[in-house]
């Protein structure tokens, strides 16, 4: 950074301390402008993060948040990658923010869109994610925090577990499965199977330490080890799903789904994830939907309609498909 470029944040900086925000705000706008005219984004770049931590760190969150967009604004422009300099940017400007600021979820939104544009994952970079989602998580908001821990880093798995965890601990004991479905599915349908198993995992180990007296079956065989609760055949389900995504079978799969009917039937909002992990990992396509009447007229004139091949979807809560692991 020029000492040009330090004076400018310095002079702005202490426009916010003494309370001149709005002064400050307008200033930074305008001779970021500058900057971007002339192309030097470096400069912009780093006028805009530092008045924006500034406000933010003052609890001016609007005008804070105005310029961290205006920061990713610039990002898209210069066609800046989402480097460890870059990222790291907007990373401290949303630790930054407070969790009741409305421009919080919209800066979120448009550090995502920016990354999956000019990075290597099409849904986003995955540590923007992590962060993103750990937040959530922390403030007990489940719905946005799934969306994003499902897309984030290895690291991920452990913080949607205990969310999700948590999230069960308050509802009746044996609900435990639904819970662990929220993690096991989101993954799955990512594909992502290597965190699916990890979480189940996890999940699992919690609820046997929290309960001595949940029976718990060690079966064992030449290719995989499992653990089976008698009690709770919901999540001895999930466990022998992810066993069969893993061996790529699908008659297991189906084996599965006769055996268990009854209880999926119960929960009655697994069916579309299951038909899409059907579709995904084990080629089964999906029950073909329309007019009978047209397809039978289609089939007799020729060029029958193809059926449609739509994007799973997500159980619970929406979700984007991942495009890449970290």
């Amino acid at each position: 950074m020029s000492s040009k470029i330090e004076k400018i944040i310095v002079r702005l900086q202490e426009k916010i301390g003494a309370g001149e925000f709005y002064e400050a705000q307008q200033q930074t706008r305008v001779v970021a402008a500058r900057y971007i005219k002339q192309e030097n984004w470096p400069a912009a770049t780093d006028i805009l993060f530092n008045s924006a931590s500034a406000l933010l760190k003052a609890g001016q969150g609007g005008s804070g948040g105005d310029l961290g967009l205006f920061l990713i604004d610039v990002y898209k422009q210069a066609g800046l990658k989402p480097d460890s300099s870059n990222k790291g940017k907007l990373l401290t400007l949303l630790r930054q923010f407070s969790s009741e600021e409305p421009t919080r979820k919209k800066f979120v939104g448009e550090m995502i869109v920016w990354s999956s544009k000019h990075g290597d994952y099409p849904a986003g970079e995955p540590d923007l994610h992590h962060v993103a989602g750990s937040l959530y998580a922390e403030e007990a908001e489940p719905y946005d925090a799934e969306r994003h821990l499902t897309l984030g880093t290895k690291d991920s798995p452990e913080i949607f577990v205990k969310m999700e965890y948590e999230w069960y601990k308050q509802d009746d004991s044996h609900t435990a499965a639904l819970y662990a479905a929220r993690v096991v599915f989101p993954y799955l349908l990512a594909g992502n199977v290597r965190d699916a198993s990890k979480s189940l995992r996890l999940f699992t180990s919690r609820l046997a330490e929290d309960n001595n007296s949940l029976t718990v079956q060690d079966v064992s065989s030449n290719s995989s080890d499992m653990r089976i609760y008698p009690s709770l055949p919901l999540l001895n389900f999930l466990g022998l799903l992810v066993l069969a995504v893993q061996k790529g079978a699908p008659d297991l799969f189906k084996q599965l789904k006769t055996k268990y009917r009854s209880y999926i039937k119960e929960v009655g909002i697994w069916d579309d994830a299951l038909v899409a992990i059907a579709e995904m990992y084990f080629g089964i396509q999906r029950p073909r939907q329309g007019n009978p009447l047209m397809d039978m007229m289609g089939s007799m004139f020729g060029g029958g309609r193809e059926p449609g091949n739509p994007q799973p979807k997500r159980v619970g809560a929406s979700t984007p498909v991942a495009e890449g692991l970290d």
